[in-house]
C-alpha cells in the first residue's frame, strides 16, 4: 500500500438531508498526477474541503501516507505536507513576486506572524524564493508587483507560493479557470514539470487539460464515483458521456 499516499474510504457528506459527498472510495497513487472531475454540482470542491479538513465527514475516514487524518485540524494536515492552492488566486496583490513567496517559506518556518522581525531577517529566504520563481519561470519578474501582472502568470506565483509550503501532496482547485488558450497551455506545462517528485490531485473542468497531464481520473456526479481510470478509458465510458453531455453519442473532448 506504500504506493498509495491518500485514501478515503466511505466519505460522505451530508447538509441538512443533502448529501454532497456519498460513499466516496478514493486511491491516489504516489508520484501521479490525479484529476477529479463531474459536472457542476458533483461535489468535487466539497470532497477537496473533506480533503483538506475546511469541512468534517459525516461518516467515512481520510488516511494519508498511513496516517489517519479524519479528524485533524487544516494546520495539522498542512504541516504533514497536504497543501491547497486555491480556486481563487491567493496572493497578495500589492507585495513584489519575491515578497509572496517569501511569506509561503516563513509559513512553513513558523515565523509568519512574527511581522515584526527586521526586513533583513527574510533576507535568508531569498536565494529559495528565487529558486522557486525560476521553477515557475517568474524569475525575471522577481522584484515585480504582483497586481500589474496578467491572470496566467498570478496563478503560475500561486503554484509558486504553495510550492514554498513544501507539499508532498499539492490540491490544485481548477487551476486553468478563466484563462484563455496560451495560459492554459503555459499552467498545464507548469503542473507537469512541478509535479515531478510530488503528487497532485487537481479539480479541473478543462477536459484537454487532463487529457494531457492526468494520469488518473475520477469522475464524481451527485456526490459519488461514477467512473475511474485513465482519460482514454473514462473519456468512452457512456455513463461519463451522459453526465457530461446528455448523450452517449460523441466524445468527451468537447466538455469543458
Amino acid at each position: 500500500m506504500s504506493d498509495v499516499i491518500l485514501k478515503t474510504s466511505h466519505l460522505t457528506k451530508e447538509f441538512k438531508g443533502f448529501t454532497a459527498v456519498s460513499d466516496v472510495n478514493l486511491s491516489v497513487r504516489r508520484g501521479s498526477i490525479h484529476a477529479l472531475i463531474g459536472p457542476n454540482g458533483a461535489g468535487k470542491t466539497t470532497c477537496f474541503n473533506l480533503l483538506t479538513k475546511f469541512l468534517v465527514p459525516t461518516s467515512g475516514t481520510i488516511h494519508f501516507n498511513g496516517h489517519d487524518i479524519t479528524h485533524e485540524q487544516p494546520a495539522q494536515i498542512a504541516r504533514r505536507g497536504v497543501i491547497r492552492s486555491f480556486q481563487i488566486s491567493a496572493v497578495f496583490p500589492h507585495l513584489t513576486l519575491m515578497e509572496n513567496v517569501r511569506l509561503g517559506l516563513q509559513r512553513k518556518l513558523g515565523t509568519s506572524y512574527h511581522f515584526w522581525r527586521s526586513q533583513s531577517s527574510l533576507n535568508q529566504l531569498n536565494g529559495r524564493a528565487l529558486e522557486l520563481l525560476a521553477e515557475v519561470g517568474l524569475e525575471d519578474l522577481a522584484d515585480e508587483v504582483t497586481v500589474n501582472l496578467p491572470y496566467g502568470r498570478k496563478r503560475a506565483l500561486e503554484i509558486a507560493t504553495t510550492l514554498a509550503m513544501e507539499p508532498e501532496l499539492m490540491l490544485l482547485d481548477e487551476p486553468t479557470q478563466g484563462m484563455g488558450h496560451e495560459d492554459v497551455d503555459r499552467v498545464t506545462q507548469l503542473i507537469k514539470k512541478v509535479s515531478a517528485g510530488r503528487t497532485i490531485l487537481m479539480v479541473e473542468h478543462n477536459m484537454k487539460v487532463i487529457a494531457t497531464i492526468a494520469d488518473c481520473i475520477t469522475v464524481l456526479q451527485r456526490g459519488a464515483v461514477l467512473a475511474e481510470g485513465p482519460y482514454e478509458e473514462v473519456s468512452k465510458n457512456p455513463q461519463v458521456m451522459e453526465a457530461y453531455m446528455g448523450t452517449t453519442d460523441g466524445q468527451l473532448q468537447g466538455a469543458h
